[in-house]
């Protein structure tokens, strides 16, 4: 959707609030449909119950690639640059992504996957990877994309919620100076998934793999065998708008991780509405986000988002500090990217290396900067518009959340006038409230409250998978009729709105949402600890540090060695992402006299804020917050 002026979008917006489903009727119609809807909406905050376009029908596929051949077939569709600067990279055109998806489809069907089965894939960032996402919603099978950095026992547990029965992964994977062994951590998962038949392994590394009879076979000898059978073509399935699409797990505010559900319709026109709306996307443009397919961001932006409006969008293997800190630069310059799309933590790990790594790089081809994951901070908004932006380029700040599909409160590139720190405001039909801890609506402007959503949206979840109670007590339990975000956020005098933070126990770390619940748990499985304590701290670089506290009296060796060893332990149950940045070890922990742990004061210590700790008088043992403040890092 393109606006000429915020005068534009502040009509539209007013339109699309008044009459929503007329709305969204008319950014579906956008969209290539086998058959249209008979109803736009029907929904309800309390069961929760949402469709979205119902009896329509589609492939998402079709959208991305099909519709795109006769008229752009032969423009860059993904654009891949690899970890190491001195290998080649490659561009796969429409034609090409098209013809790759179909060849994979046909792999997956060879390999007994029928519609609505779970697949799950664990994979390096290689084109293969957006292929094979392609290739199981082509032919309706679901996928459960995990990140190349989590340890086997959380694939496992994913793989085992939504009983996956092939997995998809390579012989290793390209991580800045890293080299991670892909297979034998699936593998390892594997032991405790016995729903998994088939292993299909891409060469990547070639690393030495295991390759069990009956069980793993190379991707590249079934591409072979799907091209002697002459099936390079594969028809599209046909599915339903509400036919489910993709289970992506996340943190929350208890130990397990949980599978978000996204449909086929909503999803589609929310991904694509987005990225059009949020970036004024024009066919000419080189995007390049930098996230990780592992997370939402990458499915929505740099896979189904851009594909369904026929961009060109860039996709990196490595990190933007490998081999030096001026790796995003070489490649907006050897590309000419025209919009750059990042998180504050990679901007304020840049920032910290100064000027050098800019010197003798052309960023002049860039017009849009975007920022995502977690609230951009003044200091490196400022430093993202002078340095990168050379303050001509309009930086989108945007917020929204894996549950969310795509963007929710953002500002709209050249349209929205911006302020540092601040979403700026919501999307056409997008329909934020704050609210106060008893549900009450806050009216007005400049007041804070806890960001709800009172009116659905297409690319919501519908469910968190195969635990529908889940769903509702997490996010509409909260607040009678509403969407509950979990953040707290603030409206100023111009309506503007800037997010606080989270309000439950979740912590956003480098912009990656984990659940203190899970830390402790991971921390607890190590075996000379008895309980923990998780918080966040400010933390230059990554936003948010993780504090851990922790009670072993019968530590095995040094402290040092001890901390080393729960370190292993987080890194083995969840992955290096979940490492606690500081563990202080303590007799005990502020609790009430029912038990409940004072995280509200921990938090404060690991902030360094002692003075102001409030009544620790009703505590279990007040003199233990004494010990903790004493022995803070």
């Amino acid at each position: 959707m393109k606006f000429a002026s915020f005068e534009e979008y502040k009509q539209v917006y007013q339109q699309s609030v008044e009459q929503p489903e007329q709305f969204w009727e008319g950014v579906a119609n956008n969209f290539l449909w086998r058959k249209k809807w008979d109803n736009v909406l029907e929904w309800n905050f309390k069961e929760p119950k949402i469709k979205w376009f119902q009896g329509a029908k589609l492939n998402i596929t079709e959208n991305c690639l099909d519709r795109n051949l006769a008229s752009i077939g032969n423009k860059p569709a993904i654009i891949w640059e690899p970890n190491d600067p001195k290998e080649q990279h490659r561009i796969l055109t429409y034609n090409e992504l098209h013809e790759q998806v179909c060849k994979f489809a046909n792999v997956l069907k060879n390999n007994g996957v029928k519609k609505g089965d779970r697949i799950c894939i664990y994979m390096p960032m290689v084109p293969e990877l957006a292929i094979a996402m392609m290739a199981c919603a082509r032919i309706g099978a679901i996928h459960s994309v995990v990140f190349g950095g989590f340890s086997a026992q959380s694939i496992s547990d994913r793989i085992q919620d939504a009983t996956c029965n092939l997995v998809i992964t390579a012989d290793g994977g390209f991580r800045g100076n890293k080299e991670t062994p892909l297979k034998a951590i699936i593998d390892d998962a594997l032991v405790t998934c016995p729903s998994v038949e088939t292993v299909i392994v891409l060469t990547r590394t070639k690393t030495p793999v295991a390759m069990i009879k009956g069980r793993d076979v190379w991707w590249e000898d079934e591409i072979a065998k799907v091209e002697a059978q002459g099936n390079i073509e594969c028809a599209a399935e046909e599915m339903d708008a509400e036919d489910m699409m993709f289970i992506l797990y996340t943190s929350g505010s208890t130990g397990k991780p949980k599978g978000v559900v996204h449909t086929c319709g909503g999803y589609m026109v929310y991904a694509g509405y987005t990225f059009d709306t949020t970036f004024q996307y024009q066919p000419d443009e080189i995007y390049f986000c930098t996230a990780d397919i592992g997370w939402i961001t990458g499915h929505s932006y740099i896979v189904y988002g851009p594909l369904s409006q026929g961009a060109t969008s860039i996709m990196f293997e490595g990190i933007p500090t490998y081999p030096d800190a001026g790796r995003l630069w070489d490649i907006t310059d050897k590309f000419k990217v025209n919009i750059l799309y990042t998180a504050p933590t990679a901007i304020r790990s840049l920032m910290s290396f100064g000027d050098e790594p800019l010197k003798g790089k052309d960023l002049s081809s860039l017009k849009k900067l975007g920022s995502v994951g977690e609230p951009i901070n003044e200091e490196a908004w400022h430093w993202f518009d002078e340095k990168i932006g050379h303050k001509h380029c309009p930086i989108v700040d945007t917020w929204w959340q894996t549950e969310n599909g795509g963007h929710m409160i953002t500002p709209i590139a050249g349209i929205t006038p911006l302020k540092p720190g601040f979403a700026t405001l919501p999307l056409p039909g997008v329909q934020p409230v704050l609210v106060d801890e008893k549900g009450h609506e806050i009216e007005g402007n400049s007041v804070s409250g806890n960001l709800c959503i009172k009116f659905p949206w297409p690319g919501m979840l519908r469910t968190t998978y195969g635990d529908h109670e889940r769903c509702r007590l997490t996010y509409f339990a909260t607040y009678e009729n509403m969407y509950f975000t979990g953040d707290g956020c603030l409206r100023d005098e111009d309506g503007y709105y800037r997010i606080t933070g989270r309000v439950d126990d979740v912590l956003n770390v480098s912009g990656h949402r984990i659940g203190t619940a899970e830390v402790e748990n991971a921390i607890n499985m190590h075996s000379s600890v008895v309980e923990s304590a998780v918080v966040g701290y400010p933390h230059d670089i990554k936003g948010q540090g993780i504090y851990a506290f922790v009670i072993a009296p019968n530590k095995h060796g040094d402290d040092d060695l001890t901390r080393k060893d729960i370190l292993m332990t987080v890194t083995r149950i969840i992955g290096a992402i979940a490492k606690p940045d500081k563990i202080q070890f303590v007799t005990g922990l502020p609790k009430t006299r029912s038990g409940k742990i004072m995280r509200r004061i921990l938090r404060k210590i690991a902030e360094g804020d002692t003075t102001n700790l409030g009544d620790i008088s009703t505590l279990q043992d007040p003199a233990v917050v004494e010990e903790i403040k004493d022995g803070a890092l």
